[in-house]
């Protein structure tokens, strides 16, 4: 039992707030590419993001995993765009730590989302049942790339407060 749930309905919770963290994640990365804040989505975005990461930790730990370590990290970069949007309302170098950390916490949980695809999903567990295979390595090196070019663009464009003027 888990919070009072089974561990199979929590891990059910568990999987809805990533999922709901990962969509409301990718209309706030839209929104930076136009400088618009998207504000209810993001808050819906690292509320989400946050709790899959702080759920993660309440599955019955036996070892760290490298799944503990993204949770880990998720919740450092997570820190800090909380702190450069609520904190320091994108002021100076707030703004690009702020999208720094949103686009590396989104690109954990997409990171995580591949992973279990290809634990999980019976079309795809042949193609890499170990997770070293060269399906899932180009998957997740595709990945990275896709969130590496789309937070440096990003960065470069999400400007809201000289939007505002």
């Amino acid at each position: 039992m888990i919070l009072g749930m089974s561990v199979s309905a929590f891990t059910i919770l568990h999987v809805v707030i990533s999922l709901v963290g990962v969509a409301a994640g990718l209309v706030a990365l839209v929104g930076m590419f136009s400088s618009n804040r998207v504000d209810r989505w993001t808050a819906l975005f690292l509320a989400a993001t946050v709790l899959t990461s702080v759920t993660g930790f309440l599955f019955p730990i036996s070892s760290f995993t490298p799944a503990l370590a993204v949770g880990a990290l998720s919740l450092v970069v997570l820190a800090a765009a909380l702190l450069g949007l609520y904190v320091f309302h994108l002021g100076g170098t707030w703004r690009a730590i702020y999208v720094a950390g949103a686009v590396v916490a989104l690109y954990f949980n997409v990171f995580v989302l591949v992973v279990q695809a290809f634990q999980k999903l019976p079309f795809l567990q042949p193609l890499a049942p170990t997770q070293s295979e060269p399906p899932f390595v180009v998957t997740q090196v595709a990945v990275l790339v896709i969130f590496a070019v789309l937070g440096l663009f990003a960065v470069k464009r999400f400007h809201p407060a000289a939007m505002a003027r």
